[in-house]
């Protein structure tokens, strides 16, 4: 039975981490993400699990990533400049396939930037957030439910691919206060994903001797199994290698196992990465994500009561991009795809990358400001 609640979008993705299974969270505060921290403090305790503030965010993470390699489900909550200070134990994440859910409430930048308005800046930073080749895998929540719900699917992306995993939400929808339609919690927990452990002679394990495209499969540590965790390239058991054979298979099956499966599978699980509203009849397509998207709904609705026949498509897994489905709206859309981001123009390049042309309407702000409906309608309007 689904679960009425309210409650604001930072307080729900925690108490997701928590239904997910995380039992522990290290961290440190930073505007406008500090309320996920507060209700882990909270949450966690009471079902056994266990909170640290730590010093600052290198450490909130190095600490998150450490509980997690002991087989715990982890996770950890900041902003872009918390970002720019974890890139590099992202990279350890990435490399090491430690698993890991990283809950980016977004503000302007770059640096410090604008800590208490909204912004979408950090969109292509969640892709690449750290040097080297690997692939990243984004949501991006565009209600409160989905605060929810999405934080939940992240916990078993990271899980099942072995690899850290961002949750985007942004200082507009981590601070609204209002209902959010839960699934139930016997729902959630039987859609849980673990991830998976070899049962052998400790003598025979070697946690990274898998096949093209599959995650590494690291059991906890601290229960009888030899192996090795490095940021440096490695073999089979994890020790480090120069080796260019080793090297050139090791970042090609990081790519591969995200990227390629994503391709080959239309996505990376079972469940939508993407929203379509009002599209069978569109004639003009409105693509906006995460908050802004539901200022693109009412822009949408506006539109049509005006004749103007619009429809809304709204990414929900940012990376990897939900190309063949972008690759459709290219070819429909010929003249009449309208983009709307709270940043320059940050997806709108991988949009422009996949359709292969930058003919769009675009409506960007990177001021903190949220953008109205209104100016939507108005931009789409100069369309025709």
């Amino acid at each position: 039975m689904a679960r009425e609640v309210i409650s604001t979008g930072n307080e729900l993705a925690s108490r997701a981490a928590v239904d997910a299974g995380a039992r522990f969270f290290g961290g440190y505060p930073i505007t406008p993400s500090s309320e996920v921290m507060h209700e882990a403090s909270d949450l966690l305790p009471k079902v056994g699990g266990k909170f640290i503030q730590m010093e600052d965010e290198i450490g909130g993470i190095s600490v998150a990533l450490g509980a997690s390699m002991t087989g715990v489900k982890s996770y950890t909550a900041t902003s872009g400049p918390g970002i720019s200070l974890k890139a590099e134990q992202i990279g350890l994440g990435f490399i090491a396939e430690i698993p890991l859910v990283i809950i980016n409430v977004m503000r302007g930048g770059p640096s410090t930037g604008l800590p208490t308005r909204v912004s979408q800046a950090d969109i292509g930073q969640a892709q690449y957030p750290t040097h080297g080749d690997y692939a990243s895998i984004t949501l991006c929540a565009g209600s409160l439910t989905e605060c929810y719900t999405q934080t939940v699917r992240a916990f078993n992306l990271a899980e099942k691919y072995m690899t850290p995993v961002f949750m985007l939400l942004d200082e507009t929808i981590g601070h609204m206060h209002g209902k959010a339609v839960l699934p139930d919690l016997a729902e959630v927990e039987a859609s849980i994903v673990d991830r998976k452990s070899i049962d052998c002679d400790p003598a025979d394990y070697k946690p990274y001797d898998v096949a093209m495209n599959e995650p590494a499969i690291i059991n906890p540590m601290f229960k009888g199994y030899r192996f090795h965790i490095t940021g440096l390239h490695h073999g089979p058991t994890g020790f480090p290698t120069e080796d260019a054979a080793q090297c050139d298979f090791n970042i090609k099956r990081l790519v591969g196992k995200i990227n390629t499966v994503a391709a080959e599978q239309d996505g990376l699980d079972d469940l939508p990465d993407y929203e379509e509203v009002q599209m069978e009849d569109a004639e003009v397509c409105v693509i906006a994500y995460g908050s802004i998207a539901l200022g693109a709904f009412e822009a949408v609705q506006k539109l049509r009561a005006e004749g103007i026949k619009a429809g809304l498509f709204r990414p929900i897994m940012l990376w990897p991009s939900p190309a063949k489905k972008l690759k459709e709206i290219g070819e429909r859309f010929k003249d009449k795809i309208f983009i709307t981001e709270l940043n320059m123009g940050q997806y709108a390049k991988e949009i422009e990358r996949v359709i292969k042309r930058d003919d769009f309407t675009c409506l960007h702000k990177a001021n903190g400001r949220p953008i109205a409906p209104a100016e939507m309608v108005e931009k789409v309007k100069e369309m025709f």
